[in-house]
């Protein structure tokens, strides 16, 4: 690291050295430790808009908005204003409010297969319960996941595809003892002749599969329509219930995220991330049967302190009415092109590649195909990235701090950020 790059980080380096003596690695979630980076995270102290400050003052173009939920960019004045309302109300009750009654009407009104829903606290805890509705209604413990989609840090689901019998899984993570990684079998995306074999054989101890209709946690890997309706056909045909995993592109590539634009219906739909407009919201629902067997009706028990958080309500439902009002998902989408305009020509010069969907991107080095399947990505992905986020972090651009992570564009992400941006990527692409 040059000098000038050291002096540029010297608040955020100090600050990472006395945050490693209180947390692990420094950091409360893996993915910000900027490991393999060869040096410490960037500390920031302000947001807005499109932009991030960091504890020197130096400004950023966000393209991480904290994976996601941001979708209007950092605090909104719309959402803002009714937040700070909010604030000067209540905090939390611990008890029945209108707030979320509020949310949950707009959004059933808008989500026809969203009959019931259920708010907690994030998208992992979305998931942990929705796997627990089915594991009650089936009477079954086994579940089908897809190698290559993140279903947040939930025991069963930490696991990968093992060698050998149809579906086997393997635990990828310490902590997780093999009894329960045996309760999941793991399927590669995009390969509907081992999915077949995984139906044929386990079928008859399946729950459910849990699917990202859109895999974004482990680069981009959009699935083609007819895997994911051989994937409903099985399901419907085995009676086993389908689960989409929408935390990310729920709200984000359309209102009705995945299913509005597949029509693929679940039995069962997690969100997260949007839905809270930047608070810590999750939601689990679907089909009222179902969702009628969640107490205080039914036996499948599930419960928060902090669901249905007041402030996550009104700052998600303002989010979600402010994206409606303005077609926001058209204009995201459009600018979502116009960034891949302007960045394919560059990349491909340097066999490089610019992945897009909607709001959403990635840039991997280029292939003959598609990808559809994490084992397809380039084995140099996580070194030819690292060139191009520290070059792109020094001149002002922020990147999440991964190979493998997606990029995210928000309503303040105007064509004006976008140029700038776009010639600082260049610049800084090897």
């Amino acid at each position: 690291m040059s000098t000038n790059t050291q002096s540029r980080y010297i608040k955020s380096t100090e600050l990472f050295e006395r945050a490693k003596q209180v947390a692990p690695g420094g950091v409360h979630s893996p993915v910000r430790s900027f490991k393999g980076m060869g040096q410490a995270p960037v500390f920031f102290e302000k947001a807005e808009g499109a932009y991030l400050w960091d504890v020197q003052g130096q400004r950023y173009i966000d393209f991480c908005q904290s994976f996601g939920p941001l979708i209007l960019g950092h605090r909104d004045p719309e959402v803002q204003e009714e937040v700070l309302r909010m604030v000067h109300t209540a905090w939390s009750f611990g008890a029945c409010e209108p707030y979320s009654l509020e949310l949950a009407e707009w959004l059933k009104a808008h989500l026809p297969w969203l009959e019931k829903m259920r708010f907690v606290s994030s998208g992992t805890e979305a998931v942990m319960s929705a796997l627990r509705v089915a594991r009650g209604v089936t009477g079954r413990e086994k579940v089908l996941k897809f190698d290559g989609c993140y279903h947040g840090h939930v025991d069963s689901l930490l696991v990968s595809a093992g060698s050998g019998l149809a579906g086997e899984a393997v635990s990828s993570s310490a902590g997780i003892s093999q009894a329960i990684a045996g309760l999941t079998l793991v399927c590669p995306l995009d390969d509907e002749k081992k999915l077949e074999e995984i139906f044929t054989v386990h079928s008859h101890e399946m729950a459910a599969v849990i699917i990202e209709p859109l895999p974004a946690n482990y680069g981009l890997l959009p699935q083609r329509i007819e895997f994911l309706k051989t994937l409903k056909k099985l399901c419907v045909k085995h009676n086993v219930l389908l689960i989409f995993d929408e935390v990310i592109s729920g709200f984000r590539v359309a209102l009705g995220g995945m299913v509005e634009l597949t029509g693929i219906e679940p039995d069962l739909v997690t969100y997260g991330k949007i839905l809270g407009g930047g608070f810590p919201v999750g939601c689990y629902g679907g089909r009222r049967d179902l969702m009628d067997l969640v107490a205080p009706l039914g036996p499948v028990y599930q419960a928060g302190t902090l669901s249905a958080n007041p402030i996550g309500m009104v700052a998600g439902l303002t989010t979600l009415k402010k994206m409606k009002k303005e077609n926001g998902w058209k204009t995201l989408n459009t600018r979502g092109q116009l960034l891949k305009n302007k960045l394919s020509g560059a990349l491909a010069e340097k066999n490089m590649e610019f992945v897009q969907f909607e709001s959403l991107f990635w840039v991997h080095q280029k292939t003959s195909e598609v990808i559809r399947d994490q084992n397809k990505i380039p084995k140099t992905q996580s070194e030819s990235f690292k060139s191009l986020f520290l070059g792109c972090l020094n001149d002002g651009v922020y990147l999440a701090p991964n190979a493998y992570e997606v990029g995210f564009l928000s309503l303040a992400h105007t064509d004006s950020v976008l140029e700038e941006a776009s010639q600082i990527i260049i610049k800084n692409l090897a």
